[in-house]
């Protein structure tokens, strides 16, 4: 601790005593000493904890201590003065009570421009509690309002003026910019290059939480080419989730008018002066509060937007990256050990399982490394251990990473916050079938597709889920079992940690963080109480009858099993899933496997939704127990092995309700079964990505309620039965990539309700005059070399578009 930090605090402390004895004795400066006394009093606690912190300032901010000490110093000597005047003697009495009121103006002004004493504080104590070294600090606007609100000067009012300067301003931690910029020159290269190309406009920078979005924006701001670009005309305001709007868009248009802020802020356009500046807007939370603070057109400005959420135009948006595997192990070993790499005789295997347990992310590397600042080989395994179980590494770790990654969540209503939520019962570092999620959450929120797919939506535009990208996605007759969600593993550990609070008997989510040999021992351990989990995801190895024991889950409506095995028995408690809606099995191993005690599907009359990866389909019999309430089932990457063959098999009382089949990746599937056409309730039947599949049954006609078809990417199917023209509800034909396909039906005008076909990638020489019937058509798909074929009809059907698509498919799969 430096010397004048300690003066200071002992001035003060004097200074407070003499000004109480003035203002109760001497008349004449009893309203000055009383307002000093109040301003003393305010940040004399401040200074308290800055001198008995017991850490010594750098040097800018000694000097700032010093100025205040000298200031206090002058104010101690002046009453020194006022106590030892004689009353009689008014001419000395007016001399020192202007040097008192000059006094009050000294400090006022210093609290003003020089030095936030409570911001001050506040960063001291982060310096000298932590040793973790963030790279901003995150104080609400709420704190700031309510500790500086309390500076008042005697009768002036609020300091205002410092409330805002300190949203503006720019807080560090420490001088931590090599360790803070590590992975930022190819963000920095695309920021400059999207702003110095346009004459102002609106930028975004968009990432998850703790991927360095606030860092990137400082080091543009501190950018020798960004300075030079804008002649230092540079504003950062922090904006926050509680911001006050109207003060800020005051910062704003006095930056931009140069006007005094707290004039009137007009609401109109300003010509343009030919200087060029730039607002960087940190932390914006909402398209509403943007929009308030960019209502001000002002030509030449540039406008950075700093957020969680995609608030910009994506074309004007650079996503920050996560770091790659050299740069995430340099910052890593920064906060770790002092250095960009592994230190002689540590455990190098060690050190990279651990950083690797934070894919790249900057904040968790930066908190997880400082956490083990210091720390044993054997203190780092028990934290791999706990990280790789998404459990925080220790409390640090908890309130630095994971408090803050669920920030995230605040600003998402219930439903949405539940669907994010439901993301943690999916193994890390898989894809996930965005139909599979769709169908949980339709079934366990009670939401219909679209507000699932609009929720999908949200969730990846505030940077807590990625979709893969695919042309195809919303559009509304597209598929979705063959496209995929991924998320990054500290947003999973965030969806874990949140779910598995409270006792694991009453927990909503009953969730498996990774693949194990057998089930968790505390939930063996509670079998014996019934548990509440709406969810249930097990993920573990091959299991046997013996692995499995006794539980009872009542209200239980979604149960996902994954597991690496050739075999595999089912849980016997699935029986006494009275509610179950989703079931979904998911094998990740290289075989096929073969599931056992298939039978205990004869107790689940509300199952839904059915999906089967990588497994032996059951084989089907007149005695296999009806699924009543089956509506939609899933065959991805099955051994098919003739289930739907039986002679005399009456698939409709097995299926009564199934309206929507999915047969995708099949490989031994090389004639679609006559059976499935007994499926009159089907609605939408999708037979894709079958590399042997050569033909259809001649009695499709009896699908009566189907209305979406799907056939691509089946190279081998070389016709269309006719009797396809018979469905009079179809809507939707998709028979892209069948290659073999030369043609479409004859009768295919008689589909008086289609409304798009998809043919790119077939290899038409001509289409089928009927076509110019078809007059409920608005969208066709084609080859480039084959669209002008459509031209007779695009002049017959109003309305219609003709799509010259370039190809976006592959068969790269085949060759696997």
């Amino acid at each position: 601790m430096a010397i004048t930090d300690f003066f200071a605090g002992e001035i003060a402390t004097e200074l407070l005593k003499q000004l109480f004895t003035i203002s109760t004795t001497a008349w004449r400066y009893k309203n000055t000493a009383k307002q000093l006394l109040t301003l003393i009093d305010s940040i004399r606690p401040t200074i308290k904890e800055i001198q008995y912190s017991g850490v010594e300032l750098p040097a800018h901010r000694q000097a700032q201590i010093g100025m205040l000490f000298d200031t206090l110093e002058k104010g101690k000597k002046l009453t020194d003065k006022v106590l030892s005047s004689k009353r009689w003697n008014l001419y000395r009495q007016l001399t020192l009570a202007r040097k008192m009121e000059k006094l009050e103006k000294t400090i006022s002004n210093f609290l003003k421009n020089e030095v936030f004493t409570h911001i001050l504080a506040d960063v001291h104590h982060l310096r000298a509690d932590t040793s973790v070294r963030l790279d901003r600090v995150d104080m609400s606007l709420d704190r700031v309002i309510q500790q500086v609100g309390s500076m008042k000067i005697g009768g002036g009012g609020l300091i205002s003026e410092a409330m805002k300067r300190a949203e503006a301003m720019e807080i560090e931690t420490n001088d931590d910019s090599e360790k803070f910029g590590v992975g930022l020159e190819l963000g920095k290269v695309k920021v400059k290059k999207m702003m110095f190309e346009s004459q102002g406009g609106v930028f975004g920078i968009s990432g998850m939480g703790g991927v360095g979005k606030t860092t990137l924006a400082k080091e543009l701001q501190r950018d020798h080419e960004v300075q030079c670009h804008f002649e230092n005309r540079i504003l950062f305001l922090t904006v926050s989730q509680s911001p006050l709007l109207e003060e800020l868009r005051e910062l704003i248009w006095g930056f931009l008018s140069g006007c005094e802020a707290g004039n009137p802020v007009p609401d109109c356009n300003f010509p343009f002066d030919g200087a060029r500046k730039l607002v960087i807007l940190d932390d914006v939370w909402t398209t509403q509060a943007l929009d308030r603070l960019t209502s001000l057109k002002f030509p030449g400005c540039t406008t950075l937007v700093v957020s969680r959420s995609k608030l910009t135009e994506p074309k004007f948006t650079y996503d920050v990256e996560i770091l790659s595997e050299d740069e995430a192990i340099s910052l890593f070993c920064l906060c770790a050990f002092g250095q960009k790499s592994i230190p002689l005789g540590f455990c190098k295997d060690l050190v990279k399982q651990v950083a690797n347990e934070c894919k790249g992310l900057p904040l968790a590397l930066k908190v997880t490394g400082a956490s083990l600042n210091g720390k044993p080989e054997m203190y780092w395994k028990g934290v791999l251990q706990r990280l790789s179980k998404g459990e925080p590494a220790d409390n640090s770790h908890e309130s630095r990473l994971l408090r803050q990654m669920e920030a995230s969540l605040d600003n998402l209503d219930q439903t949405t916050k539940d669907c994010f939520l439901d993301l943690g019962a999916f193994p890390e570092d898989r894809k996930i079938p965005l139909d599979v999620l769709i169908n949980i959450w339709i079934e366990l929120h009670d939401i219909d597709e679209g507000n699932a797919f609009a929720i999908l939506v949200d969730l990846s535009h505030k940077n807590l889920l990625t979709l893969g990208k695919d042309p195809r996605l919303g559009s509304l007759y597209a598929s979705h079992y063959d496209i995929f969600v991924t998320q990054h593993d500290v947003l999973r550990d965030l969806a874990l940690h949140l779910s598995n609070a409270g006792k694991v008997n009453r927990r909503k989510r009953l969730l498996m963080p990774k693949r194990e040999l057998k089930l968790p021992g505390d939930w063996e351990r509670n079998n014996d109480e019934h548990y509440i989990a709406q969810i249930v995801s097990i993920h573990t190895g091959e299991m046997n009858d013996m692995q499995w024991f006794d539980m009872e889950f009542p209200k239980a409506e979604i149960l996902i099993l994954n597991f690496s095995s050739d075999k595999y028995v089912l849980p016997p408690f699935i029986s006494k899933m009275s509610r179950l809606k989703v079931l979904v099995i998911i094998n990740n191993g290289m075989s096929h496997a073969v599931l056992h005690d298939f039978s205990i599907f004869a107790h689940l009359s509300k199952l839904r939704s059915l999906w089967l990866e990588r497994v032996h389909v059951p084989q089907l019999s007149n005695s296999t127990t009806p699924l009543k309430n089956l509506h939609k089932m899933s065959l991805i990457l099955c051994k098919i092995n003739k289930s739907f063959d039986q002679t005399g098999l009456d698939v409709a009382d097995i299926f009564p309700k199934l309206g929507d089949l999915t047969i995708d990746h099949c490989d031994d599937l090389v004639a679609l079964p006559p059976s499935i056409c007994g499926l009159t309730s089907l609605s939408c039947l999708s037979i894709t990505n079958c590399p042997r599949l050569g033909e259809l049954p001649k009695n499709l006609s009896k699908l009566q309620a189907l209305e979406i078809l799907r056939l691509y990417a089946c190279p081998e199917l070389k016709t269309l039965p006719g009797e396809i023209c018979e469905l009079p509800g179809l809507k939707y034909l998709d028979i892209s990539q069948c290659v073999s396909l030369s043609c479409l039906p004859e009768e295919i005008g008689k589909l008086k309700k289609l409304e798009k076909i998809d043919m790119r990638e077939c290899c038409f020489s001509d289409r089928p005059s009927s076509a110019v019937s078809l007059k409920s058509l608005r969208h066709v798909i084609c080859d480039t070399d084959v669209a002008f074929m459509w031209e007779e009809v695009e002049k017959a059907v109003p309305g219609l578009k003709i799509e010259a698509a370039e190809k976006c498919f592959s068969l790269d799969w085949l060759d696997e």
